[in-house]
């Protein structure tokens, strides 16, 4: 179908985008010998794991149903993490993934031996409490009291017996100095138990596809893991596989003036694009300028009853109207995870753009918001 003919809002991930993500992914396995990893809590259009699974080496979970869906729909290497495993859920878990993260000492002493016994590779998670994030508190794993990851003063030998790799997860949207950074921190604090270790586990935050990422530098960090301790490196971005790879599409509903131009759409930053509120941040949005750089400035927002259920300022040449369409960028990633019906609110259709052709893969309507409750 033609975009015209699309209802708003909806989710629009763009097919030669994505893969022009994947070939830079695939070009760093080639080139490093590396296994890079799906993080599907950042992207889950399962309909693309096919396609995805032609360049990466598989999908990371953070949960069973995450689990499930790497295994019934990419169906290659498929590994876990959870700061604590579900007694119920676990001989599932075994049964969909080999290689299981455990986070604490206790998560360890429980399930260390069964995983081995199952023939599946176990894992430590580490906090090498090494900050390198500025201004996101809410994703810093290495905050003072984060319970994710265990830190170097709790382990023993007793411990480590039997683990085989290491992982570690600190970056947000970030560089490969920042990466290196923490991962002189992990050699500090861990490098006794690494020659023991078959692998190691670099986590996600990598923004391995965005224009001004270093490479060459993470291809140094990949390799002096591999010659210095004989490790198997392992990478599990999520971002850096969907960047900039899909946008929201949305109609203004309506206009009115308080102090200020508003503008009133039919997508809600709570409910669509959570991130906008949790993080904060103000999306790109295309033909659009800071406030005042243009012309006319409006400040876009949601029709829910959340007061601040505000996506952001934006100027533009022309004043918008009801019906006008607006295009929101880089909007493939931590939103159709994260969204919500808060209010009733209708989930945007998720279509898939290749050369022009526009599908509608899902579309949502009463029943998902009348099922959740």
């Amino acid at each position: 179908m033609r975009k015209e003919e699309l209802r708003t809002p909806c989710y629009i991930v763009q097919k030669e985008k994505l893969e022009a993500n994947l070939r830079v992914l695939k070009q760093l396995r080639e080139e490093t010998g590396c296994r890079i990893l799906l993080a599907q809590k950042a992207f889950s259009m399962y309909s693309l794991y096919p396609l995805i699974g032609e360049y990466l080496d598989g999908t990371t979970a953070s949960g069973l149903y995450e689990a499930r869906l790497g295994a019934e729909e990419m169906g290659k290497e498929n590994h876990i993490f959870s700061p604590a495993y579900r007694e119920e859920e676990f001989d599932e878990i075994l049964s969909l993934c080999g290689h299981i993260v455990l986070n604490s000492p206790a998560q360890i002493r429980k399930y260390k031996e069964r995983v081995r016994r199952a023939g599946k590779s176990p894992g430590i998670r580490v906090n090498p409490q090494c900050s390198t994030q500025e201004g996101h508190a809410i994703y810093d794993p290495c905050a003072p009291g984060s319970r994710l990851g265990t830190v170097k003063e709790q382990l023993t030998e007793e411990l480590m017996d039997g683990i085989e790799g290491i992982h570690f997860h600190t970056l947000c949207e970030q560089n490969s100095d920042d990466l290196e950074v923490t991962l002189r921190a992990v050699e500090e604090q861990f490098g006794a138990w690494l020659p023991k270790m078959k692998w190691i586990n670099f986590g996600g935050g990598h923004h391995i596809t965005r224009s001004d990422y270093d490479i060459k530098r993470l291809k140094r960090c990949i390799c002096h893991m591999q010659e210095t301790y004989g490790l198997e490196v392992y990478l599990e971005p999520g971002e850096a596989v969907a960047l900039n790879a899909g946008t929201l599409l949305t109609e203004v509903l309506e206009t009115m003036e308080n102090g200020i131009r508003i503008a009133i759409l039919d997508t809600s930053a709570a409910c669509h694009m959570p991130d906008v509120l949790e993080m904060p941040y103000r999306p790109p949005l295309k033909d659009a300028g800071l406030p005042d750089e243009k012309p006319y400035t409006f400040r876009l927002a949601g029709p829910t009853c959340l007061a601040g259920d505000v996506i952001g300022d934006y100027s533009f040449d022309h004043p918008i109207a009801p019906g006008e369409w607006l295009e929101f960028q880089d909007m493939a990633i931590y939103t159709m995870v994260k969204n919500n019906t808060f209010n009733g609110m209708k989930l945007p259709d998720i279509v898939l753009e290749d050369q022009g052709d526009y599908q509608i893969i899902r579309s949502f309507g009463y029943d998902e918001f009348k099922r959740r409750l």
